[in-house]
Formats: C-alpha cells, sequence, structure tokens
C-alpha cells in the first residue's frame, strides 16, 4: 500500500470517527484548523457550499458526482492534490496520455472559486462530508 493510500485511508478513518459532527476534539481538531472547509453537524460553510454547487456545475461531467470519477475524468478525493497543485491544474489545464483535461484560467465561473470548490473536495476526502447536497450552517 502506498504512503498515499495509507493517508487517504486514515483521514477517511479518522472522517468515520468523527461522525455527523465533522470535527473532533484533540488532534484531528487541530488538524481540521488547516482546512478550508467548514462542516458541523453534517452542515457545511458557505465557501463549502458554494465549491459544492461550482463543482456541480463545471467539474461533474468529467469528475463524476460528489468527486467520485467519471468515465472521462479520475476522482478527485481519493488521491487529492493539495491547494497549489489543484490550482495549477485547473487553471492549466492537464495531458495524460488520452486524457486531456482544458485549463479554466479566465473562466469566471471557476478562476475566482477555486479555492471553494477546493474546500467541498477536501471536505470529501476527509470523509467529514458525505455525499449528495450538503446542508448550509448560515
Amino acid at each position: 500500500m502506498t504512503r498515499m493510500n495509507r493517508l487517504t485511508l486514515l483521514a477517511v478513518a479518522v472522517g468515520l470517527l468523527a461522525g455527523e459532527a465533522g470535527v473532533a476534539a484533540g488532534p484531528a481538531a487541530d488538524a481540521a484548523q488547516d482546512k478550508l472547509y467548514r462542516v458541523m453537524d453534517g452542515k457545511v460553510d458557505k465557501r463549502t457550499y458554494n465549491g459544492y454547487r461550482r463543482y456541480n456545475s463545471i467539474c461533474i461531467h468529467c469528475h463524476g458526482p460528489d468527486g467520485i470519477g467519471g468515465s472521462f475524468a479520475p476522482s478527485l478525493i481519493a488521491a487529492p492534490l493539495d491547494l497549489p497543485a489543484f490550482r495549477q491544474v485547473v487553471l492549466a489545464g492537464r495531458k495524460n496520455g488520452n486524457s486531456v483535461m482544458k485549463g479554466f484560467a479566465g473562466d469566471g465561473n471557476v478562476e475566482p472559486y477555486i479555492e471553494d470548490i477546493y474546500a467541498y473536495l477536501q471536505a470529501r476526502a476527509d470523509g467529514v462530508l458525505g455525499r449528495g447536497r450538503p446542508a448550509r450552517l448560515d
């Protein structure tokens, strides 16, 4: 098992242990301070909710529902990128063999909201946010 797979598995396990509250006390709470999302009692902050909306209007067509991957593009939650790498791929695009993702630099529906989309995908990858439309905190 690769290091990334172990880290992903650990993140999912921590998310499951945190339950619907989203964030547990102790070391997991300290790690959550570095996250762009906020999940409490199964509800998300404005940024994460907006990320969900943006993801479902732009990214879902290739990356599938809830970031799980699709027939055209890989999962965005199984092996998540860090924010700088995510931003680079989203803006510049990526080519991997026959698979090509166009860049979204200059797209007013994507570029200003990269951190929102990332927050949503980060919460999904960490296992603190389930599938489907999240409820909003506000």
